[in-house]
């Protein structure tokens, strides 16, 4: 018996999503499966998807095909975050992390996800909240960002209720594995593999003394406290601003294991997909004369 009876989507907020949506309600039709949308995303869309709202598709949803980019995907999983559900990402522009497909490989992706021909890839997130109670959820990264105008970003970090180190720097970026690749790569930190759960701290343009990244296991918990000497911050979540934070205010971040889970059929590779989007090349080898 097939997996997949009811498809729910998520759609890019402006790219053209419509033909890979008539490639999954044909798949659909043919195997009398539901294709369910969101009410804002489907609606300005000529389709047959059915719109409910997030709490319905993610209760019904055997599959979430995402469709759009690695923002897209990272709002799908925010959306199912701690939820059973797979993700399937569907590329519809730049090459990205998380998508799996092109719109061509859809047909063949949802039949093999049918037929259980797919591995999951789970992955972590950290959460946190705001000081005005708002809870949130990053597959990416947290990052506590100078406001243009101000002072600097002045942060105390304390492990397990342990004061560590405190670092000045423009922002500081509280990443993921996942979101190694993101913020945090542009600032100097490493490259994680996607299987590695572990939260990583890394300033940007830091004017500190101490300008290195930290590396910390999931079960440790990671207190970030503004200093007196610090600007207002503003509170980024997966690259969109929250909330803002000002001396005295204190988040603590913790991890999520495996809170989504990301379809993977064996197209390409994490390594692979980072070569192309990151230029991984190397050092040059230079041929010495005999």
């Amino acid at each position: 018996m097939g997996m997949v009876h009811t498809v729910g989507l998520v759609l890019h907020p402006r790219r053209d999503s419509k033909p890979a949506i008539d490639a999954i309600i044909d798949w659909a039709r043919a195997r009398q499966a539901t294709v369910l949308g969101l009410p804002d995303e489907v609606g300005r869309i000529d389709c047959t998807a059915v719109a409910v709202d997030a709490d319905e598709l993610v209760g019904r949803a055997n599959l979430v095909v995402s469709l759009g980019g690695d923002g897209t995907m990272l709002r799908s999983m925010r959306l199912l975050a701690g939820k059973p559900t797979p993700v399937l990402g569907v590329n519809l522009g730049r090459l990205g992390f998380l998508a799996e497909v092109s719109v061509e490989e859809l047909p063949e992706a949802l039949t093999a996800i049918d037929a259980h021909r797919f591995t999951v890839e789970p992955r972590m997130a950290v959460r946190t909240q705001l000081p005005d109670g708002t809870d949130v959820t990053a597959f990416n990264d947290i990052a506590l960002v100078r406001t243009p105008g101000h002072g600097l970003a002045a942060i105390a970090i304390s492990m397990q209720g342990y004061p560590f180190v405190r670092y000045s720097a423009d922002a500081l970026i509280v990443a993921t594995s996942t979101g190694s690749t993101a913020y945090s790569f542009s600032a100097g930190g490493p490259i994680v593999s996607p299987t590695v759960e572990g939260i990583l701290v890394v300033p940007a343009a830091a004017h500190s003394a101490f300008n290195r990244a930290l590396v910390l296991s999931p079960n440790e918990d990671l207190d970030l406290e503004l200093l007196p000497s610090s600007g207002p911050l503003v509170v980024e979540v997966d690259g969109e601003v929250l909330g803002e934070l000002r001396p005295g205010d204190t988040l603590t971040v913790s991890a999520a294991p495996a809170a989504a889970k990301v379809v993977r059929l064996g197209y390409t590779t994490f390594y692979e997909r980072a070569r192309r989007k990151l230029q991984v090349n190397g050092s040059l080898e230079v041929e010495l004369p005999l």
